[in-house]
């Protein structure tokens, strides 16, 4: 068959009316009913339409649900919160997927509008249908196989990604509308979920149910293996709090001496989460080298809504006064990775974030033992650029040179300006702490033997400092690790 069969009978779930719910937990219960009865729905009709010779009689369609939020007064919320509230009357919706793994984020949302308007949350079916890719993954049954390997034409007969609606537009500000004329009440629609939890899996070779809320990105292999070790140690001290590690292969381990056995092929962004009780651990993702993998990772990890995440990696320092293996706080980036010009223009500027700052900066002063005055001796903060051009020395130096200098960068890298800015524009606190590994400028390249002692004395030192700063951030309330300044004029509701 070459083309649509627009003629076509279509079949869907039992109608359900929408309900209204002034509990949010008996909301999101709903909101797990309708999403799971619409996937189960389509996965039955899929594997029954693979366990036949001759295509559907008919074209099998269900619906992602949707929370519909109407406001007629305008609300008078704790003007010190950023989020919770919607800016004026009018109606407001977003479609959900994954209420399951998004449970608890959902009755926290949900609970704050209905607490701070005081109106009901209406839970029903939405006019978005459900690609049937998205309702095989992470099932037992088959998976949806590649165009041209079935029998039949699968979107004649079941709804297919559609690009045209996967897209970033509410975060970028470009979208104040929904295609029914209701207003945003989240900045991701459950097609854009369901795209990046699919590519974490891909990318990471873990299942989204593992990652925590304190995300660490490193650019280095190294960091991995002392963030295992530590986990083990964390794992043998039964009042630490942790209660596993999970690595590639959503290999999970409990005992600190157990074997975690990895994959036989690592994935381009390998993920290592030390898990903790209400996703409160710690995630490490090795992102690699590049602000392309960078972009991308951050692009998939913000549907998560994690309440924080920091670059702690190697750059160049460019400094005289700098030595191998001091550390560098971020507090402005130079942006010339060029890879989100197009959704965050480089004329935006991208702020500290004081809490992050200040958590990196006393991670920084216990785990060295130094503080005050001394600290300078191993810490400096100011400008990091950020290049998409690893071997930029072997060009002409002299337009990067000039333009460093009067930026008054103090370190270079090629990730830390792709992972604050992604942190701005999806309004996930972000902060970065480099250590200094090398210094092009003054003849200290990074070479072999110079690089071995540079881990070997390093490493350990800077990913306990990156843990101690989530730790920290992780004991702050909510209200206040995500910050106003990262909120536009008329924000969505949900963080």
């Amino acid at each position: 068959m070459n083309s649509p069969m627009t003629d076509l009978p279509v079949l869907t779930p039992p109608d359900q009316p929408a309900r209204s719910f002034t509990d949010a937990a008996q909301a999101v219960c709903h909101l797990q009913h309708l999403h799971a009865e619409a996937t189960g729905f389509l996965r039955q009709h899929f594997e029954r339409a693979l366990a036949t010779d001759t295509p559907p009689a008919t074209r099998f369609r269900a619906f992602y649900p949707e929370i519909r939020l109407t406001v007629t007064r305008h609300a008078r919320p704790d003007n010190r919160l950023a989020f919770g509230y919607v800016a004026g009357p009018g109606v407001y919706s977003t479609t959900v997927t994954r209420p399951d793994l998004f449970r608890h984020y959902l009755e926290q949302q949900i609970g704050l509008v209905i607490k701070n308007h005081d109106v009901p949350v209406s839970i029903g079916p939405s006019a978005t249908p459900i690609p049937v890719h998205f309702a095989m993954i992470g099932h037992d049954g088959p998976d949806v196989p590649q165009e041209g390997a079935l029998d039949f034409q699968l979107r004649d007969y079941f709804d297919v990604p559609d690009l045209t609606t996967t897209n970033d537009d509410i975060a970028n500000g470009f979208a104040t509308e929904n295609p029914d004329g209701s207003k945003p009440l989240a900045l991701f629609s459950a097609q854009r979920v369901d795209y990046s939890l699919a590519r974490l899996q891909h990318y990471t070779a873990t299942a989204p149910e593992h990652f925590q809320n304190h995300v660490l990105f490193t650019n280095y292999q190294f960091y991995v293996e002392e963030f295992e070790a530590f986990a083990r140690r964390m794992l043998a001290d039964p009042d630490s709090g942790y209660t596993s590690f999970v690595g590639p292969g959503n290999a999970e381990i409990a005992a600190p001496d157990a074997p975690l056995s990895p994959p036989g092929k690592l994935p381009q962004m390998p993920a290592y989460h030390l898990k903790r009780k209400g996703q409160a651990g710690i995630t490490l993702v090795n992102i690699g080298v590049g602000p392309s993998n960078a972009k991308t990772a951050t692009d998939h990890i913000a549907v998560l809504r994690p309440h924080a995440w920091l670059m702690v990696g190697h750059c160049a320092g460019l400094r005289n006064s700098q030595r191998l293996g001091d550390f560098v706080l971020a507090h402005a980036y130079l942006r010339e990775d060029k890879v989100l010009d197009d959704d965050l223009p480089i004329w935006i500027p991208v702020p500290p974030l004081a809490e992050i700052q200040v958590a990196l900066e006393q991670a920084v002063a216990e785990v060295t033992r130094q503080k005050g005055y001394e600290l300078k001796r191993v810490m400096r903060t100011g400008t990091v650029a950020s290049l998409d051009n690893r071997n930029w020395e072997l060009r002409d130096p002299a337009g990067p040179v000039q333009r460093l200098s009067q930026s008054r960068a103090i370190a270079l890298d090629m990730e830390s300006a792709t992972i604050a800015a992604n942190g701005f524009r999806f309004r996930v606190p972000y902060g970065t702490l480099l250590c200094v590994s090398d210094k092009p400028l003054h003849g200290e390249l990074k070479l072999p033997g110079m690089a071995s002692d540079f881990y070997n004395s390093q490493v350990l030192r800077h990913l306990l400092i990156g843990i101690r700063a989530m730790e920290t951030l992780r004991d702050m309330p909510l209200e206040r690790i995500h910050s106003r300044k990262l909120r536009s004029f008329e924000e969505t509701a949900f963080l």
